[in-house]
């Protein structure tokens, strides 16, 4: 039977910031001893829906069907703690504390609209001229550039996507391959794949944007596409700076880091992409297939951070879905835990090191190369003030607990702070993070299913 005064124990050990995480079934192996995260929900009563009136206080996600008071529980349940209000009555006065909380509240206030406007200045500091939009037809790709190793086959969780059932998909598919001219420099010509049923209706549609993960392109996204196509979007997918069409060698993206540490005069570190997928959003509201009120976008790994930034950058990207892709960077450099995420593109740390005077990579290095190929953000544009920023607008983001170069613990401000601003927005069910137990920087036939899941609810 449910307890009020257990229940309010229990969960105020349970975990040391707000967090949304997945607990697929009991028999999963839950770790909370390195970051301190709650023990499986099934291991408490169940609490209210509402807050509770001491300790730390739980909401179940808006989903959730247990009457209150109920001691039934679902493994799968999602909670989130918001805020302590009183952690310590016998030291702390209520008064006092809440004076405390107002005054860090202020501190960490921040102008979204200036934040947005500044980080579109860093954007074209280091840009070619403008030039007009123009959409050009190109063909579609034979034999797609993969930097490294080429893979054999679509990778399991992409195919697992759930599509329409119906005969001859691809027959009924209207393909366009295109070149999008955002700005005058070679690589400003941005290839682009978009997929749309075959409609005779001239109704405006959703539409969904995909991006690739390093050393990938948009061939490799092809599954995703089709699948969203078949189910009424308008799905786009395109190649990142120097990946797929906009690379010469295998080696083109790591060379573009390291020119940039060597010569400042780029971004192609999530920044430069960006600014194509903004020029993107301006060619889709064109469209007179589109619903410019109804674009969503997706990405994983480094496709995830393009999504998230660009979500943060242009609010005409209604819904956002960043897997594997969110990380605090300034956190990384401060905790010793930059380390992974610094060895998936390593050749510009190893440039700079050594133009450096050091024989090894070390946290100077590492903020050292982020401030010169990407400024801010490990500063005022990392994941503390611009995931928040993306509210009141759907986020889900989604990762594996495990994740090395997206340290979960790492995201503990940053979800605090997105909290916070949902809250404020009245919206809280509009902001979700799902962490995967035992995976590490994985994207999953799960993940795919949630983020298809995020789109529908909030697209269609």
């Amino acid at each position: 039977m449910y307890n009020d005064k257990d229940s309010r124990k229990t969960a105020a050990e349970c975990t040391r910031f707000p967090v949304l995480i997945s607990i697929p079934n009991k028999e999963e192996k839950y770790k909370s001893e390195t970051v301190g995260f709650p023990p499986p929900p099934h291991s408490f009563p169940h609490t209210r829906c509402s807050p509770m009136s001491h300790g730390t206080q739980l909401t179940c996600c808006s989903t959730c069907k247990t009457p209150p008071n109920s001691g039934n529980f679902t493994p799968s349940r999602i909670f989130t703690r918001i805020r302590d209000p009183h952690p310590n009555p016998t030291i702390t006065s209520r008064a006092n504390y809440e004076k405390r909380e107002k005054k860090k509240e202020k501190m960490e206030a921040v102008d979204v609209l200036e934040l947005r406007s500044e980080f579109l200045r860093v954007l074209r500091s280091r840009r070619s001229p403008e030039v007009p939009l123009v959409a050009e037809p190109a063909k579609p790709v034979m034999h797609p550039l993969y930097q490294g190793q080429s893979p054999t086959s679509f990778c399991k969780a992409m195919t697992s996507c759930p599509k329409e059932d119906m005969p001859n998909l691809k027959d009924s598919l209207v393909e366009e391959n295109l070149y999008l001219q955002t700005e005058a420099s070679e690589q400003g010509r941005v290839p682009l794949l978009i997929l749309s049923m075959k409609e005779s209706s001239h109704e405006k549609r959703p539409a969904v944007v995909f991006l690739h993960s390093t050393h990938k392109c948009k061939e490799w996204l092809r599954p995703l596409v089709e699948a969203y196509a078949s189910r009424g979007y308008v799905a786009v997918a395109m190649d990142s700076r120097y990946h797929g069409e906009r690379a010469k060698t295998i080696s083109a993206y790591q060379d573009a880091l390291v020119s940039a540490w060597q010569n400042g005069d780029t971004m192609p570190f999530i920044y430069d992409t960006v600014w194509d997928l903004i020029k993107l959003a301006d060619y889709l509201c064109q469209r007179e297939d589109i619903d410019s009120m109804r674009i969503g976008i997706a990405g994983e790994s480094l496709g995830g951070m393009h999504a998230w930034f660009a979500g943060f950058a242009d609010p005409r990207y209604a819904v956002v879905v960043p897997i594997i892709g969110v990380q605090g960077f300034r956190w990384a450099i401060e905790h010793e835990r930059w380390h992974a995420r610094v060895d998936s593109i390593k050749p510009v740390f190893i440039e700079a090191s050594s133009s450096m005077g050091k024989n090894s990579i070390d946290k100077e290095v590492v903020e050292k190369v982020w401030d010169r190929i990407a400024p801010g953000l490990a500063g005022k544009f990392d994941a503390p003030y611009t995931i928040p920023a993306i509210a009141p607008r759907p986020l889900l983001i989604l990762k594996g607990f495990e994740d090395p170069r997206c340290p979960l613990a790492g995201l503990e401000d940053p979800i605090r702070r997105a909290c916070k601003a949902y809250e404020e927005a009245n919206c809280l069910d509009y902001f979700k993070l799902e962490a995967e137990p035992d995976i590490a920087h994985q994207m999953t036939s799960s993940m795919i299913k949630k983020a298809s899941d995020w789109f529908d609810k909030f697209l269609k």
